[in-house]
């Protein structure tokens, strides 16, 4: 049973403000102080520091964290699973997909092996990488497939695939000119993901690399759905780098087309990630390894 002290913990780590915490957990702010006070004196280190007048984990407070958050989630889904064998229920699995990774990926894999394992009764969940990261977190969800850029040494993780993000336009719209790099596609309209989308996070990497950035294009334009950019593209709105797997159907039907970049390489894997040192990893790997084929 997990004690009460580490649920105030896990919430102050979660607001990073111990006024919201105590709120949350119906608290008065001294009480919840006090429960990190002693959670302080038991290990012997400062948790919690201010900077620049902003709560923050220290180092130590991270160590905790990662540990705790683990034996909470276990704790939680140890609870679950128990009352499903008493109960003759389903096995609840909890899963995070970023967008292009769950609908272009792993949805295909993930509905045989669900097929194939009818005992399983799965709930997924989407959103960007930030956000499945922090239902982790939570205890919200037990582990997610995401294409964003992630802490590796905070989480157990497997590559699931690499996939190639391919620069598009309507096939009207091909330059006339030979294009080689990113400088030769300056002079067009970038459509793109929004901030904390995977593919613009890669992107914006790979720009970063040639001391460019996303206002080096002459426009862009922000949009949060990749089949509405596909739509854009189509009709000449301008140009966006997404991930070749989801626009494979568009390729081979011949409503977009690929600018060649023989000077990038645009790759970016997609990772299965979980917590670290769960007592359900032997699960976890198994569902990978279903999954991957």
């Amino acid at each position: 049973m997990q004690d009460f002290r580490v649920k105030t913990f896990l919430t102050v780590c979660k607001t990073l403000n111990y006024t919201r915490a105590a709120e949350e957990l119906a608290l008065t702010q001294p009480a919840v102080s006090q429960h990190i006070a002693v959670l302080e004196r038991e290990y012997g280190a400062q948790l919690f520091e201010y900077h620049h007048k902003k709560l923050q984990l220290t180092a130590a407070g991270r160590v905790l964290q990662e540990a705790l958050s683990t034996m909470a989630h276990d704790e939680k889904l140890l609870h679950e699973r128990v009352a499903e064998v008493a109960h003759g229920a389903k096995t609840q699995l909890r899963i995070g997909m970023t967008l292009t990774a769950g609908e272009y990926v792993v949805a295909a894999p993930l509905a045989a092996y669900l097929t194939e394992h009818p005992e399983v009764r799965a709930h997924v969940r989407s959103g960007d990488t930030k956000r499945l990261l922090g239902l982790m977190a939570n205890g919200e969800i037990d582990c997610a497939f995401v294409e964003g850029l992630y802490d590796k040494a905070a989480f157990a993780w497997d590559k699931f695939r690499t996939e190639k993000l391919v620069c598009i336009c309507a096939p009207d719209q091909l330059p006339a000119a030979k294009v080689r790099s990113f400088e030769d596609l300056l002079g067009m309209r970038l459509i793109l993901r929004e901030q904390g989308s995977g593919s613009r996070a890669v992107l914006e990497g790979a720009l970063a690399q040639r001391d460019l950035s996303v206002a080096a294009f002459a426009d862009s334009c922000v949009v949060e759905s990749l089949d509405i950019i596909k739509i854009f593209v189509a009709q000449g709105l301008g140009i966006s780098f997404v991930y070749e797997a989801a626009v494979q159907r568009e390729l081979e039907e011949g409503a977009l087309t690929v600018i060649p970049l023989p000077q990038e390489n645009l790759t970016h894997d997609i990772s299965f990630i979980r917590l670290k040192n769960s007592i359900f990893e032997p699960q976890m790997k198994s569902l990978f390894k279903a999954v991957k084929g």
